[in-house]
């Protein structure tokens, strides 16, 4: 499975306001004395992710489509729960989430 998830983007189309988004791994952290802590002893996943899939958007109250604000490709920061994870077959960590569930686009 390719890295970047563009293969997961032609299977599964996210409804309304979700996103899938492939959490990015971030490279081993160090204490202040040198020693380095890999990402399973640490106390949290990163949120760190790479947009994959994005749905059409949300109607509004009056019954508009409200469109997406965030691309497949970007780099976001989000809220991760247990309860969003997704398995796709693949080594890879996905999370559907909803739009405002993320919280930043890095650049």
């Amino acid at each position: 499975m390719a890295k970047d998830g563009k293969n997961i983007q032609k299977n599964i189309q996210p409804l309304s306001d979700r996103v899938l988004v492939q959490r990015l791994e971030m490279p081993d952290k160090k204490s202040a004395a040198g020693i380095i802590i890999p990402e399973t002893a640490q106390k949290e996943k990163s949120k760190l992710g790479l947009i994959v899939a994005v749905g059409p958007g949300r109607f509004g109250d009056e019954g508009d489509l409200i469109p997406m604000t965030v691309k497949v490709g970007q780099k976001v920061i989000f809220n991760a729960g247990w309860d969003n994870e997704v398995a796709l077959g693949d080594d890879e960590e996905y999370f559907l989430v909803r739009e405002s569930d993320i919280l930043a686009v890095t650049k």
